[in-house]
């Protein structure tokens, strides 16, 4: 079994959630989509440095993200406070209980839907349905490809982590540009993840069928550049930016 590489108590990045050694925070520029998207996100969920939805929350441009807790679920919005809503605009509630995904979703002249991502277990997302039940359309997404989120265990090949969701979203828009850089975002976020915990052949593997090598080869090298443990940068080595720091 691999040895974890982060030791307790290391420092972490307050946006990641991963120690500097694999911070990939400004490594890649955020993602601009007329959509707007909105993270129900639970409590549980919202401190993880695997969670998805806090990666949406830090990538996309203008997301929001709002807490829920089973306590105010009877508030208005869950967390979602109303005037978040903007109302020229059809609102999406994203859960597999909902009907089927509108076929004619990137035509016509109406504007960009809202998106709302429930992201917690999936327990906890059919808690978060019901609390924001009647606040927009519930659609479940359409069939997809196997999950990428190799950070946890899925009960079945076509669960996919809130990120996925969202990426399947952007994509039936039309949106190529934002689904294209947002996926980038999303598995360097899974490899970094793999290589903070110490699964080195498991995070090259996942780069067998990853976009990453190809797109943002330099960001991969620098992470790979192990830098000395006194935190002085070797030569060439990024410094004061994201994939800059010492080991942990």
């Amino acid at each position: 079994m691999p040895r974890s590489v982060v030791l307790a108590g290391a420092a972490r990045c307050d946006c990641c959630g991963l120690p500097p050694r694999w911070c990939v925070c400004a490594a890649i520029p955020p993602v601009e989509t007329a959509a707007a998207v909105h993270v129900l996100i639970h409590r549980q969920e919202q401190y993880k440095p695997s969670s998805t939805g806090r990666l949406i929350g830090r990538t996309i441009v203008g997301a929001r993200c709002h807490p829920y807790q089973r306590q105010n679920r009877l508030y208005a919005g869950a967390g979602i406070p109303a005037a978040a809503f903007l109302p020229e605009r059809e609102t999406w509630i994203l859960h597999p209980q909902g009907d089927p995904f509108p076929a004619d979703a990137a035509g016509g002249e109406r504007p960009p839907p809202q998106i709302v991502l429930l992201d917690g277990t999936w327990r906890q997302a059919g808690e978060m349905r019901r609390a924001v039940e009647g606040r927009g359309r519930c659609l479940r997404l359409p069939p997809t490809a196997p999950s990428r989120y190799w950070l946890r265990d899925q009960n079945a090949a076509t669960h996919v982590s809130t990120a996925e969701a969202l990426l399947v979203v952007l994509d039936a828009l039309g949106d190529a540009p934002a689904a294209g850089r947002f996926r980038l975002h999303f598995e360097l976020h899974v490899y970094a993840t793999l290589r903070a915990r110490g699964h080195r052949s498991l995070a090259e593997k996942y780069l067998g069928a990853s976009p990453l090598r190809q797109s943002i080869p330099e960001v991969l090298e620098r992470l790979d550049t192990r830098r000395p443990a006194d935190g002085h940068a070797a030569a060439g080595a990024t410094r004061g930016g994201p994939l800059g720091g010492r080991d942990p």
